[in-house]
């Protein structure tokens, strides 16, 4: 295994890169959840296009990820790239604020979502590399920490502006205000420093076969599970069906982002301590209670429960799968590496979100969850017995 380099500044780049987040999820989580009714109400284009909209743009960037985290591998540069797709999302936005039709929202959110493929691996990459080994957890947890206040932040500003009415007016202005911490995120990642590389490695060609043992077997066990982690959208389409008004909805996804946020930074930095097995494994069992809560659900009160648990399972799986594959890959394929992760878990979303469609179509809503359920707790045994083997004590032993 080629020897890893160290790097000075040590969270310095972790700070940075957090700030630039918080500052961008404000901003994508100001419009995020009022894109779907923009399109239906205001535009007046029936559901199916939100659906090709949001299909079209998440496989986008989950195809991009790979792709540009093997550029930053074969370039050595991981900064340049990263800011150039925050820019990218900003740019998006002013696409939604302009939009007249539908199509013009999905150019919008299609440039939007190809600068979160183009930024997320290189970006990730960065992070991994300027910390030690041992602290990545924390790292990684800080970062998805501060992401996701920014994004609670943002649901909230939507909601006090909103809180009257749902307006077209009003919807326009959150998108014309979203402008503002998108651009205040770009700048601010301009103070990051690349790491230095003290041994200069060439970039493979991008091939399944170039990644060891462990890490294929850490993203099949990731393609099982995304086939039951399907979009949020039904989540909040469930909370609808029991009752609850856009506002509410607004309220709840506040919630969940409020819990992801608070516990993502003491769950990362705990699975540096006693291991990241102790923390992704319950994490994936709390994504199948979740949705087998939801599932089961009568009342919108157990809607809310299951949103504060979800905030739980992201908080102990998002940024620990991150930690995950930096210590399952060396520096010259570590951005691929993530970026490969990154695109499974994206690119599942449209057939995970296609079968949990149309098992609720013909089965109902129930339907959909339990499979959730189901192929979380399968997924979460096959990960255990990974972990179990390939690593001790939170550290990697993956020869």
């Amino acid at each position: 295994m080629k020897k890893e380099r160290k790097n000075p500044g040590k969270f310095f780049n972790v700070y940075i890169a957090s700030i630039g987040s918080f500052f961008t999820d404000i901003s994508s989580e100001m419009v995020y959840p009022l894109v779907p009714i923009f399109i239906t109400t205001i535009l007046k284009a029936p559901a199916s296009v939100v659906g090709l909209i949001e299909g079209i743009a998440e496989s986008t960037a989950a195809i991009l990820k790979v792709f540009s985290g093997y550029l930053s591998d074969l370039f050595k540069r991981r900064k340049e790239l990263a800011i150039s797709g925050y820019a990218m999302s900003t740019i998006g936005k002013v696409f939604l604020f302009i939009a007249g039709s539908w199509p013009l929202v999905l150019l919008g959110r299609f440039i939007d979502r190809l600068g979160k493929g183009i930024r997320t691996a290189p970006r990730d990459a960065l992070i991994a590399e300027s910390v030690d080994s041992n602290q990545r957890g924390k790292a990684f947890g800080f970062h998805r920490a501060f992401d996701t206040l920014g994004a609670a932040l943002g649901v909230l500003i939507s909601y006090l502006i909103l809180s009257s009415s749902v307006k077209e007016y009003e919807i326009r202005k959150i998108f014309l205000l979203s402008l503002i911490p998108a651009a205040l995120g770009v700048i601010t990642l301009l103070f990051l420093k690349e790491p230095e590389r003290k041994i200069e490695v060439k970039a493979e060609k991008i091939s399944f076969k170039s990644l060891n043992k462990p890490l294929k077997y850490f993203l099949f066990i990731s393609l099982i599970f995304s086939l039951g982690n399907s979009s949020d959208q039904f989540l909040l389409l469930r909370a609808k069906g029991l009752g609850a008004s856009t506002l509410t909805v607004l309220l709840i996804y506040f919630t969940f982002n409020a819990f992801y946020a608070l516990l993502s930074y003491p769950a990362g930095r705990l699975s540096d301590i006693i291991g990241r097995r102790r923390i992704i494994v319950p994490g994936y069992i709390i994504y199948s209670v979740v949705y087998f809560i939801v599932a089961r659900a009568t009342k919108l009160s157990e809607i809310w429960t299951a949103f504060i648990l979800y905030g739980v399972y992201q908080a102990f799986t998002q940024g620990v799968e991150r930690a995950i594959v930096s210590d399952f890959s060396t520096s010259d394929i570590r951005a691929t590496a993530i970026g490969a992760h990154a695109m499974i878990t994206g690119a599942g979303l449209l057939p995970a979100s296609l079968i949990a469609g149309m098992l609720w179509d013909f089965f109902g809503p129930q339907a959909a969850f339990y499979f959730g359920s189901f192929t979380s707790i399968l997924s979460a045994f096959f990960l255990w017995l990974l972990l179990l083997k390939y690593e001790g004590g939170g550290k990697r032993n993956v020869a």
